[in-house]
């Protein structure tokens, strides 16, 4: 019984060791900028300012004026095809899907307030 007293002891202790040491939670809007910089901004302005680079690509701040973005969720994970033809297509997971939501929120709520 002592031994089994023992390894729940330091059991307990190291997982409060691993739960201090983890990363705190990364934020899903600097998690969804991240993936648009690397992903979209080749060709469109992923910012709260600034043109797209590709002239046709219209800017990330806009898209709630053209789609309610929480709806684009399913597209992205399931891949996101358009009808330009210099677009790439794309999927994401789940969790990248919705950090990508939780950015572009970010930049609606940023126009709205302006």
């Amino acid at each position: 019984m002592r031994h089994v007293r023992q390894t729940i002891a330091v059991l307990g202790t190291l997982g409060a060791l691993l739960a201090a040491s983890a990363p705190a939670q990364a934020d899903p809007v600097d998690d969804g900028r991240e993936l648009l910089a690397l992903y979209c901004s080749d060709c469109h302005a992923i910012e709260r300012t600034g043109d797209s680079p590709h002239a046709e690509a219209p800017p990330f701040r806009e898209l709630h004026l053209r789609y309610d973005v929480e709806d684009l969720s399913e597209a992205l994970v399931e891949g996101l095809v358009s009808g330009h033809p210099d677009m790439p297509e794309f999927e994401f997971d789940p969790m990248q899907a919705e950090a990508i939501i939780a950015y572009l929120k970010s930049l609606e709520e940023f126009a709205d307030s302006e």
